[in-house]
């Protein structure tokens, strides 16, 4: 008996997340940034000047690999770094003025991913799927 991959919630959540973040790439690269890049932009578009300690408890990623994000995004000038003022191991982390200006134009493109994928859902069915995608994260979260 072999393994079913078209019945495997696992290997189709993959799946799914890989044409969402090459749907975005698309648009994303002639902005300037990389979906990886994105969910700091978002949470930094909320709230500038956050520490890194800050977006790791937000985007639940690990150390390592927002550290290496950050870097790029200091280097493609999106953000800099300055020491904290009362925490000599902490540093701000403050968009550029690039950083900035991206936000109306990457919103936008992830509109355009969102919508591209969703082609031919109903109103009603993309909804569902977004709830049902909540609620394996909110679940994945207790696991």
């Amino acid at each position: 008996m072999g393994f079913d991959r078209s019945q495997s919630a696992t290997y189709l959540a993959g799946q799914l997340a890989r044409v969402f973040s090459r749907s975005l790439q698309k648009r994303a690269a002639s902005l300037g940034f990389s979906p990886g890049q994105f969910p700091v932009l978002l949470e930094l578009w909320q709230e500038d000047g956050l520490t890194q300690k800050q977006l790791l408890d937000k985007l639940e990623v690990e150390q390592a690999t927002l550290a290496n994000t950050l870097a790029r995004m200091e280097r493609d000038e999106l953000i800099v770094r300055t020491p904290h003022p009362t925490d000599k191991r902490a540093q701000i982390i403050t968009l550029t003025e690039l950083g900035r200006s991206l936000e109306t134009s990457a919103v936008d493109a992830a509109a355009e991913a969102d919508s591209a994928l969703f082609s031919g859902f109903r109103s009603f069915e993309r909804e569902l799927m977004m709830e049902y995608m909540r609620l394996i994260i909110c679940n994945s979260r207790k696991a």
